[in-house]
């Protein structure tokens, strides 16, 4: 019981807070004319997430991002990425009429993007390795596999429910206004989050 709760406890710590992985997957769920077409999206964040609990637990990662390089290298990517995605949060126009008529974004791009905002996002990373690894090397053996498993299905309900209370959103408000406003408050966000990166990147360059 106790690697359950543990889990559980610490997976929520971690994603519950509005980070631009939940911004992206909210947004798709409000834009998309039905659920199923923002799945591909729901899907990328679980699976890619499932990979870094997985890599956090088994220590990989932790050896990855010893090279100061690699460091530097993702924030780089990570800076110019969040630039340019906060500006087509900033520019969509999700009118209902729109909607129908074509997906805000299709299954190959909600794929390369939600991906990217999950394993672009240098913090996350460090956060999964720094918590979610470091607290698994308290267990072993069977009570490991359900620590791990525990984390892992935590994200995937949250990715689901994020894209599901999007979909209620986007129902509920038809002339797209107010999916507006959200989209431009996300974009302030992604924007703060890439500042915040550019700003890291000056600092160890120092």
């Amino acid at each position: 019981m106790e690697p359950l709760l543990h889990g559980m406890m610490l997976a929520f710590g971690l994603i519950l807070p509005l980070g631009i992985q939940n911004v992206f997957i909210f947004n798709q769920g409000a834009t998309h004319k039905k659920f199923t077409y923002a799945l591909p999206a729901v899907i990328t964040a679980g699976v890619c997430d499932s990979l870094l609990i997985s890599l956090a637990v088994g220590g990989v990662s932790i050896i990855i991002l010893s090279f100061e390089w690699l460091r530097t290298v993702m924030f780089l990517i990570g800076f110019f990425f969040l630039t340019y995605m906060g500006w087509l949060m900033w520019k969509e126009n999700p009118e209902l009429k729109k909607q129908q008529e074509s997906n805000p974004f299709s299954a190959k791009r909600q794929i390369v993007f939600a991906a990217s905002v999950s394993l672009l996002n240098p913090h996350a990373i460090l956060d999964t390795i720094g918590v979610i690894g470091t607290s698994s090397l308290v267990y072993t053996g069977f009570d490991k596999w359900i620590f791990t498993l525990t984390c892992i299905l935590i994200s995937w309900i949250w990715f689901f429910s994020l894209a599901i209370a999007g979909k209620k959103i986007g129902q509920i408000d038809t002339s797209g206004k107010l999916l507006k406003r959200m989209n431009q408050i996300s974009a302030l966000i992604i924007w703060g989050m890439a500042v915040y990166m550019g700003y890291q990147l000056f600092v160890t360059g120092e």
